[in-house]
């Protein structure tokens, strides 16, 4: 049981699959709905603490360098592209609804960098990306588990 803890745990800070898998995968494997929406969301809400950190320590200490700062400008020409408008026009909410969107290349990754790139302020932004997160693992948990309830009725 502890292995299925761990993995949803890491599953949920990993930028591919976010509380958006790790979530179904601790339900699927026998973990307690509110067991695994509670260890998803715990990994999910480390994500904007953690990666806003790295992106200010590399862009600190590599900026300089050429690949570096080519590769960081196409990341970010990407996700403004993607999240540009709607995060611009509405701020906090539009960079909250992003989040909160549970499908990919939506999430607490993307919506970090999207409030880097805008510069919104830090708190407004971890808020924002904070409830983002949270409504998407509750979609995601209430899905998960009555999705099993009715797979098992037929």
């Amino acid at each position: 049981m502890i292995n299925i803890i761990i993995f949803t745990f890491l599953i949920s800070i990993s930028p591919f699959g976010e509380a958006r898998a790790g979530i179904p995968y601790g339900i699927l494997n026998g973990l307690n709905p509110l067991t695994a929406f509670i260890i998803g969301l715990i990994g999910n809400l480390l994500i904007f603490p953690l990666f806003a950190l790295l992106i200010d320590a590399f862009n600190a200490k590599l900026w300089r360098y050429k690949f570096y700062k080519k590769q960081n400008i196409r990341l970010m020409r990407r996700a403004k592209k993607g999240v540009g408008a709607n995060i611009q026009k509405y701020g906090f909410w539009g960079l909250m609804i992003f989040v909160m969107i549970p499908l990919p290349t939506t999430g607490a990754y993307i919506g970090t960098i999207a409030a880097y790139i805008f510069k919104l302020p830090r708190k407004q932004a971890f808020l924002a990306v904070s409830l983002g997160v949270i409504i998407s693992c509750t979609i995601m948990a209430f899905g998960t588990h009555f999705g099993l309830l009715g797979a098992e009725q037929l």
